[in-house]
């Protein structure tokens, strides 16, 4: 019986243990064709143990890779794709060079540093009083994600000229629309006040004055009544 203590080290687990000694059988063989054939073969039954690759880009160079690597880049097999080596699979990749910004107006960011410099280096004064009315848009929508009370535009444009050393002046009002919390249809046909007075008066009690199921109920109820007195009336007739 072999135990697994015994047994060399598995490479990769997804394709189990009878993979590994397929490819270490292919190292004994001696005959290029045979072996070339033999590692096709083992290829076919590589995807076919794991279809999941199929959806990957490449899939077949990837299985290659596979069978290079579960061999310890010994195998001598012609491959359609460049056969990897140990330094290029196993190669660190190179560290990521992470931008460093030091953004001025750390509660704005950084991208509208760069969209007020923009618009400093336009001449035309058109784009330039479309750049200035984009700048106070956002900063007042990005006031009012910090912030429960509305900012007025004296305050957005005093800011705005300190940063910008008065250069830029917004001629429209950058107004940011604050839903409330009312149906569509109801806020489409009227204003908030009309739909919550009609839900007030829908979900109101009716008195017995009014009109409507009360009045339903009371004849309802005055039926059951005459009902019950005419059965009672002849159970006395009966009985006496």
């Amino acid at each position: 019986m072999e135990y697994n203590t015994t047994r060399n080290h598995l490479v990769m687990r997804e394709y189990g243990r009878h993979i590994q000694k397929m490819i270490e059988y292919l190292l004994t063989l001696e005959d290029p064709e045979v072996r070339q054939r033999n590692s096709q073969a083992v290829i076919e039954l590589m995807g076919f143990l794991n279809p999941h690759l199929k959806n990957v880009e490449d899939f077949r160079h990837k299985l290659w890779d596979h069978l290079f690597l579960i061999s310890d880049f010994k195998l001598q097999v012609t491959s359609p794709y460049p056969i990897p080596t140990r330094e290029t699979l196993r190669a660190r990749p190179k560290p990521l060079k992470y931008p460093k910004r030091y953004p001025k107006l750390s509660h704005l960011g950084k991208n509208l540093e760069l969209v007020i410099n923009k618009a400093l280096a336009e001449e035309n004064p058109d784009k330039r009083n479309g750049f200035a009315n984009a700048i106070a848009y956002y900063m007042k929508l990005a006031y009012n994600n910090w912030h429960k009370e509305t900012v007025h535009d004296d305050a957005i444009q005093s800011e705005l000229t300190s940063i910008t050393a008065g250069q830029l002046e917004f001629t429209n009002t950058p107004y940011v629309k604050s839903f409330r919390p009312a149906d569509n249809r109801e806020r489409e046909r009227g204003s908030y006040g009309d739909y919550r007075n009609k839900r007030n008066q829908k979900f109101q009690p009716r008195n017995n004055n009014g009109n409507g199921n009360s009045n339903r109920n009371d004849n309802r109820n005055d039926n059951r009544m005459d009902r019950n007195n005419d059965r009672n009336s002849k159970f006395k007739k009966k009985r006496f």
